[in-house]
């Protein structure tokens, strides 16, 4: 269950940031293959590698583990951004954030 948590949060973090398993792998200092391999649960990476996968999309590892959380680069992008709004604008955010929550029937 853990194992497949993990290869598809990887897949879904990936196709979010919208780069191939050949880039990602490049990017980490890896063959070109190393992300596709981990992706078709061949291997896992070394902690040090996942912690680079976890620097690489710009989160925690506990965010990469928050099932919660579908998207967490842009939750923090969105955290980051909304530091920067005054109390109107922010009752605004939480205005529609509500109004996004109610589905409608």
């Amino acid at each position: 269950m853990f194992e497949e948590f993990f290869f598809e949060r990887l897949t879904s973090l990936r196709n979010q940031k919208n780069v191939s398993a050949r880039e990602m792998s490049l990017a980490l200092g890896q063959n070109e293959s190393y992300i596709n391999r981990i992706e078709n649960r061949l291997t896992f990476p070394s902690m040090q590698v996942f912690f680079y996968i976890c620097e690489y999309f710009q989160i925690t590892p506990q965010e990469f583990f928050d099932e919660k959380n579908p998207a967490p680069g842009k939750i923090s992008q969105i955290s980051e951004e909304i530091k920067h709004l005054d109390e109107l604008q922010l009752d605004t955010v939480i205005s529609v954030i509500k109004g996004l929550q109610h589905k409608p029937k």
